[in-house]
């Protein structure tokens, strides 16, 4: 185990972050359970690697984040939340609605504002696409395939998971727990030996 990695989780309010999380962790959400809006929450979890290793990692579970009345408004409110992130975090979940694409909006705008304020620091970002409700298969152009095209864009991971489901919740988890705390490089120095003469 490396050293302890920061995730800040993002998001409109209601998408799912909190039961996520929860769910990941604990295993206790249903959908009888009842989860207050979140002001802002720390989890820590030991999260198994691809590589059969645990890394722990903190998640910073923040506030919901309101609801837009216009693309102006996306980009003050996004700068104001999440400033305060950027200089501690290793790595960033974007969560959305399916069901909700005013979620996705909102994300590919906190997108563009990570990217801006990281300062060259590399960052994990992984896109959660939670399910809510079954998907309407009339629909061509949904929420969810919108934000896989988007994903694959910007080349980054994006997974659809429903957080009443923790199996859907592995995948995304293992793999950012693994790229956060990569295995170390071999150096392709030769060992150094001490010679006596």
């Amino acid at each position: 185990m490396g050293k302890t990695a920061k995730v800040v989780v993002f998001g409109l309010k209601g998408v799912g972050k909190t039961a996520i999380l929860e769910q990941l962790i604990y295993g206790n959400v249903t959908k009888a359970t009842e989860l207050h809006s979140t002001i802002e929450d720390i989890y820590i979890a030991n999260i198994e690697t691809d590589r059969g290793t645990k890394e722990k990692v903190r998640f910073y579970d923040t506030a919901g984040l309101d609801q837009p009345h216009s693309i102006n408004q996306i980009s003050r409110d996004q700068s104001h939340v999440a400033r305060q992130y950027f200089g501690l975090a290793d790595g960033y979940i974007l969560v959305y609605d399916t069901d909700r694409p005013e979620s996705l909006d909102v994300l590919i705008s906190l997108k563009k504002e990570i990217d801006k304020n990281r300062d060259k620091k590399e960052v994990t970002l992984i896109i959660l696409g939670n399910k809510t409700k079954p998907m309407d298969v009339g629909c061509l152009e949904n929420t969810a395939s919108k934000a896989s095209h988007w994903a694959m864009r910007e080349k980054v991971k994006h997974y659809e998971i429903n957080a009443m489901d923790r199996n859907s919740l592995y995948e995304p988890f293992v793999h950012l727990a693994s790229r956060l705390n990569p295995p170390p490089n071999k150096s392709s120095f030769p060992q150094l030996s001490m010679a006596f003469k």
